[in-house]
């Protein structure tokens, strides 16, 4: 007969403990929130999560305790982001395993056009997603700029493309060129990584789209609409 077992992981006690800063509503709230790869102050956080500065406060004292947060301090304002991109991943797929909120109807007209606009077109953390990323993430792949057989990869007349349009792609950090995201809204894979970083900041910087809203939702403008539809040969109905 085997005896008792006395050796312990200590990745089960690290994962154990991970699991314990996300697990509650709370900071689970200001993670989700920290998705549109903004610093947010406390006070922001706070009256975001419908809590107390005080109770926020010792909340993000953990998470940043952590690892899952950055903070940031600008004269007697406190800012917080998300450590880097990994934890935005990682938050992206817990996100993408429960949905988005189907459990309970919105209460009111404002809180379903922002739950409207968000299946429409956000940023998750430094990327495209809902419709507008999976519409944007098909028209790379079927003109051949995207490949997602054998997991996400550009190819060669994919990186061509993102230099002709002059956006830029990173290639000497750790974080891989392209990398499918699960999308929470439409349960499909949108582009992520380097190239959908770089991409949603071209979008957002020359104006095809812009932020709406005082959460993640965005919106492609007219110029948006022009600009997609002769690089990408995207329909202007797949863009609202």
């Amino acid at each position: 007969m085997l005896g008792p077992m006395t050796t312990r992981d200590p990745q089960a006690a690290q994962l154990a403990r991970l699991a314990g800063l996300i697990a509650d509503e709370t900071r689970a709230a200001c993670l989700l929130a920290l998705l549109d790869g903004r610093a947010w102050t406390a006070g922001e956080l706070a009256r975001h999560a419908g809590v107390a500065a005080s109770t926020l406060s010792e909340h993000l004292g953990k998470l940043v305790a952590g690892g899952l947060l950055a903070e940031e301090r600008q004269g007697r304002h406190r800012y917080v982001r998300l450590a880097d991109a990994r934890v935005a991943q990682l938050v992206e797929d817990l996100a993408a395993q429960v949905g988005p909120g189907t459990d309970r109807r919105p209460r009111n007209l404002r809180e379903s056009s922002a739950g409207s606009a968000m299946a429409r077109g956000r940023t998750c953390y430094d990327h495209l997603a809902g419709r507008l990323g999976i519409a944007v993430t098909d028209a790379l792949t079927s003109r051949g700029l995207l490949r997602q057989d054998t997991g996400f990869a550009l190819t060669d007349a994919g990186l061509g493309w993102f230099d002709a349009v002059g956006i830029a792609l990173d290639r000497a950090g750790r974080r891989p060129l392209a990398r499918a995201c699960l999308d929470w809204t439409e349960r499909r894979p949108h582009l992520a990584g380097v190239a959908g970083a770089a991409l949603c900041r071209h979008a957002l910087d020359v104006g095809w789209c812009v932020r709406i809203g005082s959460e993640r939702a965005v919106k492609v403008t007219p110029s948006g609409e022009r600009a997609l539809g002769e690089l990408l040969g995207m329909d202007a109905g797949a863009l609202r």
